[in-house]
């Protein structure tokens, strides 16, 4: 993924959520905290097990990291609809991974809702609605999901 890509002083919020689902697609994950602002509020709010809260690009940046290092998943984006809302900072966005297991050799799909606030090209918050249980399910995870959430 090329730097020119990833910069988006003066981009849209509809253009950043376009580069952030490009950039997670391509599996290039860690140049993706230059999309967030330094003191960005991620809020993955049905997370069952992880961090629900996560805060600034650094930790952003280390968490794209691992995630590129350990990804046992291929995603190609689709079905995704864009909505503008009436507060020019804001888009809401809804779309479907189509997701490849390699481990699993399974390919399904899983749904999401993000909510983007951007300023200044970066963005400053998400609030992220993913089907956790689908990619469980997929991955063949459901008894180490049980398993934690037991735990909890």
């Amino acid at each position: 993924m090329s730097a020119e890509f990833i910069m988006s002083k003066g981009a849209t919020p509809r253009e950043v959520f376009e580069r952030l689902i490009a950039g997670i697609a391509s599996g290039e994950l860690a140049p993706l905290a230059d999309l967030y602002a330094e003191d960005a509020v991620v809020e993955i709010v049905f997370e069952p097990v992880g961090p629900r809260r996560i805060v600034g690009r650094e930790v952003l940046r280390e968490r794209f990291a691992q995630a590129e290092k350990e990804r046992p998943i291929e995603l190609a984006t689709k079905n995704v609809v864009v909505r503008e809302t009436d507060d020019p900072e804001v888009v809401v966005a809804e779309f479907d991974y189509e997701v490849h297991h390699r481990g699993t050799g399974r390919t399904f799909e899983v749904a999401n809702i993000q909510v983007l606030r951007v300023r200044d090209g970066l963005i400053v918050s998400t609030r992220d609605f993913h089907d956790h249980l689908g990619f469980a399910v997929g991955g063949n995870r459901l008894t180490e999901l049980f398993e934690a959430l037991a735990a909890k």
